[in-house]
């Protein structure tokens, strides 16, 4: 009779001394979107406290409605990275991006956000937008296909 593993790392493929689990080349390409994702979520994750600062009046449309722009993007990169057909959700958080820069700006011309803190919002934006963009022409590219200028302009339109 064998005995059950005494502990986590015992198990086959368990615990913190085992090695990683071995992804296909599949899984790596899905991951390229890590990037721009983490980079959204970094967004995410000084956009939230700071709009919870936006007076009472604004806190729950204005912020509320950034703020469900911002995780509508964040699900765009998460529904990108795991699947074939990236064209159409690199789209989609492009224009939330849109959405939020025109979002930001409205609250610092209401004077809801100081300066500093739209400065911040609009880099961070620009830096998530640039990696999606990027990520939009090579998925066009696609392996061994080089983006013609049209294509990398229809890009930055988008």
């Amino acid at each position: 009779m064998s005995e059950a593993p005494k502990s986590e790392s015992d198990k086959p493929g368990g615990g913190a001394g085992a090695a990683p689990p071995q992804h296909s080349a599949r899984q790596g390409a899905a991951r390229a979107g890590g990037p721009a994702l983490e980079a959204m979520y970094q967004l995410l994750l000084w956009l939230i406290p700071t709009l919870e600062k936006l007076p009472r009046s604004q806190k729950f449309l204005l912020g509320d409605r950034l703020q469900v722009e911002a995780q509508g993007v964040l699900d765009s990169l998460i529904c990108a990275t795991y699947t074939r057909e990236r064209g159409a959700h690199l789209r989609a958080a492009n224009l939330g991006l849109e959405k939020m820069r025109f979002g930001i700006r409205l609250a610092k011309d209401l004077r809801h956000l100081d300066f500093k803190a739209y400065e911040h919002a609009a880099r961070r934006i620009d830096d998530v937008g640039r990696l999606v963009g990027g990520w939009l022409r090579s998925d066009r590219a696609g392996p061994g296909r080089a983006v013609s200028s049209a294509e990398a302009a229809d890009v930055t339109q988008a």
